[in-house]
């Protein structure tokens, strides 16, 4: 009788309303009632933002569990009550009514829309089409606060018309927002977010393949993006070939443009990486005129080789707002050239001219010969070498983006370009004359000397030791003292450019004994191969963890540079943050963010701490840690391989978000490099891949297959090194194996995760863990994959057998893991 009454009730739907994606001609749709599209995708009704009881008409997510308002018509006129209707007229028009019958909002289409059809699409775009499937009407034409596959933001050029989106005034209302995401048609055009009428972050121009400031790609080939750029149009729009995948785009309350994924395993939107504005150097002409902004410097601000502090004294001060000038002004009567700067963010392109015909030579000519061009640039990256912008007033918001920025060519006076080196043009601070750096070291060993007689009581109570862990360095011999303003590339003769190394704070000595109590055992934190950690208080600052040298630690400054250089110049949530150094007699500490809650393994491998960790937080983890890998494999600047992922390098911070760290044994690789060979094989045993730990070959496959045992280690609660099973040789990773082929993984899942885990989510992690862990690398998918894998239910191909499934790797310690000290060979010629 239910089941008759069931579809006595959509008969009737049907009937009164027609297809369930439409709204037909002179039949209201009333409050309570919705109507979805066709595929199940969007649905549209009436809604009551927040905790607010004001009703609007909008469209949302039909299948995502969070009410995840996509468009909403009335924003700026809510109805006070549940007497509003939806109505579309025999002339193609929606109007919505309130209770007293009064037009609050209407589509307002400029063409007759007898004979026409109002229909909700999978897209989540409201039409009112004609019989020929013409859109007389739509409402991707008017956006609110969210972009959708599709849908295009831009500019009609012939009309004025534009497609912004819009922020929210705030979560209980829908109306109007502070943030926009519009397109600025000026010069050569470029989206900007504007607060009100003052720019907040500019994207820059379109180089062929997207915007140097865009929100990343999405973790899936399955999408592209389409940019228009004509005498009638400028447009952005992105789609995406999986059908499944649900993606927003969202103007945000506090003006940053966030791309977001539905995560049906999690139920609730990730964040990925992209969002804009994403650092002080995202934010528009934070430098002003005629200066670099570079967010892994110290001091974020510096000038253009060839330029100087319009105020010096407001920039020794950090106050940027006066921007820089040139050292000496151009002349059109007297010779000039231009100067290369590589690796850039192009300037903002509003006061510019574009041909997209001209070649780079000729539009050399063409800046030279017009006394008001300031530089040149190709602002194409596809590999063409034709397109020709031209600057003509000052060059503002400037940023490094190192390997994925551009080229610019600036003119100077002659005499200033012949003193200047092209591979040397993109400076990234004022160097001090030769003779000043030589005065400097002269009074810091004075310095250091009496340092030295001041502080001999204090490492006289210094205890050293050797444990096997996070990494190790050499003690650094007669180093002078580093106080404020120093400079870690003037510390020490590397083998890396200038560009190459980072200014990273550098404290002293006085500043940590003061900050972690004279190394207090009440601050002692733990040990590592690279010494002992502390947990210290700046006066000025935040609590930060301080990792001092081991004089028995067994690697050197190839490895301190390493963790400093990376980690500097490496900028994500769930990579640890390093603060600076100390270099100091013998002294050489880093000092990183202080990380409350430890690392992962103080927590998965023992008895009662394990509890704190419940599936949600194993999992939030897990897919914390993924983003880290990818975006050291594939989004960040560098192309980095960690060589040593393991749980005691996953630190985790007050809100068990994970941070990776440890980058000492890391290596970066250029262009689409994605691996090498090496005489010398760091890492911990159980974590390493096979091919790495018995050939030297490493890529971000290795990174994958850590990946993957750690995965299976949080879902067992038991180590891949030293694990035993009574009816088998098989470390933990054949184990699992055997289990999964048999249908029977779900036994090895740590006991206290049962009651608060996800079964179909906990099978899932572990089909993708042994993916990860596969003997070959070509079998293993790339975290982009993992990720989607994670984080939607497409099919799942089964894995082969595990890396090092015929043997156990078991020793006398089976407890803990072995240091790369242990295992290293020790050939010297490669990393």
């Amino acid at each position: 009788m239910e089941a008759i009454n069931i579809h006595f009730f959509l008969f009737f739907t049907l009937i009164l309303y027609g297809a369930a994606d439409t709204i037909p001609v002179d039949q209201p749709l009333t409050d309570g009632n919705t109507i979805i599209s066709s595929g199940g995708k969007f649905e549209l009704g009436f809604f009551s933002p927040g905790t607010s009881r004001k009703r609007y008409m909008g469209i949302w997510f039909s299948k995502v569990s969070v009410q995840t308002v996509v468009w909403v018509a009335n924003g700026d006129s809510p109805l006070n009550d549940r007497n509003g209707t939806l109505n579309f007229t025999r002339q193609g028009i929606l109007t919505l009514l309130n209770g007293s019958g009064h037009v609050i909002w209407s589509s307002n289409a400029t063409r007759d829309g007898k004979n026409s059809t109002a229909q909700l699409l999978d897209s989540g775009n409201l039409v009112v089409r004609d019989a020929t499937v013409n859109y007389l009407w739509q409402s991707f034409d008017y956006p609110s606060d969210t972009s959708l596959p599709g849908m295009r933001v831009g500019i009609d050029l012939k009309t004025g018309f534009r497609r912004s989106l819009w922020s929210w005034k705030s979560t209980n209302d829908p109306s109007r927002g502070e943030f926009s995401w519009t397109f600025d048609p000026h010069g050569f055009p470029q989206p900007f977010i504007m607060n009100g009428s003052i720019e907040r972050h500019r994207f820059g121009p379109w180089n062929g393949r997207g915007f140097a400031s865009a929100p990343s790609r999405l973790p899936s080939p399955g999408y592209k993006y389409i940019y228009v750029s004509d005498p009638e149009t400028i447009s952005i729009m992105y789609e995406l070939t999986d059908s499944s995948i649900f993606a927003r785009v969202v103007m945000q309350l506090d003006g940053v443009l966030q791309l977001s994924l539905w995560n049906n395993q999690t139920q609730n939107w990730d964040n990925y990486f992209g969002s804009a504005p994403a650092d002080d150097c995202d934010i528009y002409s934070r430098c002003q005129g005629y200066s670099l902004c570079n967010n892994g410097n110290s001091s974020i601000c510096s000038c253009l080789d060839q330029f100087e502090p319009k105020n010096p004294t407001e920039w020794a001060r950090e106050n940027w707002l006066s921007g820089c000038v040139r050292k000496t002004t151009l002349n059109c009567q007297k010779k000039v050239k231009f100067l290369k700067y590589p690796g850039i963010k192009l300037p903002d392109t509003r006061f510019s001219w574009y041909n997209h015909g001209v070649n780079l030579s000729t539009c050399e000519e063409l800046c030279l010969r017009n006394c008001s061009c300031v530089a040149y640039a190709n602002p194409d990256i596809t590999g063409t070498n034709e397109g020709c912008l031209l600057w003509f007033d000052e060059l503002i918001d400037i940023r490094d983006l190192g390997a994925s920025g551009q080229d610019i060519y600036i003119k100077l006076d002659s005499s200033q370009s012949e003193n200047s080196s092209v591979e040397k043009a993109k400076k990234l601070r004022i160097s001090l004359p030769l003779a000043a750096s030589i005065l400097l070291l002269a009074v810091c060993l004075i310095l250091y000397i009496k340092q030295k007689k001041k502080k001999k009581k204090y490492q006289d109570q210094i205890r050293f030791g050797e444990v096997s862990g996070i990494f190790c360095l050499r003690p650094v011999k007669s180093l002078f003292s580093s106080g404020k303003g120093r400079k870690i590339s003037e510390m020490f003769n590397t083998n890396e450019s200038k560009d190459e190394v980072p200014d990273v704070p550098l404290f002293d000595f006085a500043t940590i004994l003061d900050a972690t109590d004279n190394f207090s055992l009440n601050n002692k934190l733990g040990e590592g191969g690279f010494g002992p950690v502390y947990k210290g208080m700046l006066k000025e600052g935040p609590e930060i963890a301080v990792k001092r040298l081991s004089r028995y630690s067994v690697q050197g400054t190839d490895e301190f540079m390493n963790e400093v250089i990376f980690i500097a110049k490496l900028q994500h949530r769930n990579l640890v943050r390093l603060l600076g150094c100390c270099i100091q007699a013998e002294e050489t500490m880093l000092i990183y963010e202080y990380m409350p809650n430890s690392s992962l393994d103080w927590f998965l491998f023992d008895r009662d701490r394990s509890f704190l960790l419940d599936w949600p937080k194993c999992f939030h983890i897990i897919n914390g840690i993924v983003r880290g890998l990818l975006y050291l494999h594939q989004d960040s600047r560098l192309r980095i391989i960690h060589r040593d992922l393991k749980p005691s390098n996953v630190l985790l911070d007050i809100d068990m978000n994970p941070k990776i760290s440890d980058f000492g044994t890391a290596r970066s690789c250029g262009g689409n490099e994605t691996g090498a060979r090496t005489t010398r094989v760091v890492g911990t045993y159980g974590y390493m891949s096979p091919e790495y730990a018995a050939e030297g070959k490493f890529s971000v496959k290795s990174d994958v297959f850590s990946f993957g045992v750690l995965v299976l280690e949080i879902l067992s609660g038991k180590r891949n090194r030293g694990f035993f099973h009574p009816d088998h040789h098989h470390n933990l990773l054949g184990h699992v194996w055997i289990l999964f082929r048999e249908g029977r993984s779900l036994e090895l899942i740590n006991a206290h995760l049962r009651e608060s885990s996800d079964l179909s989510q906990v099978q899932r992690s572990f089909h993708v863990g042994l993916l990860c862990v596969q003997h070959c690398p070509e079998d293993r998918p790339c975290m982009a994959s993992v990720l989607l894998m994670l984080s939607s239910d497409i099919p799942l191909p089964l894995p082969k057998e595990p890396g090092f499934f015929t043997k156990a790797y078991s020793s006398s310690s089976t407890q803990g893991e072995s240091s790369v000290n242990d295992i290293s060979i020790t050939m010297l010629d490669g990393r």
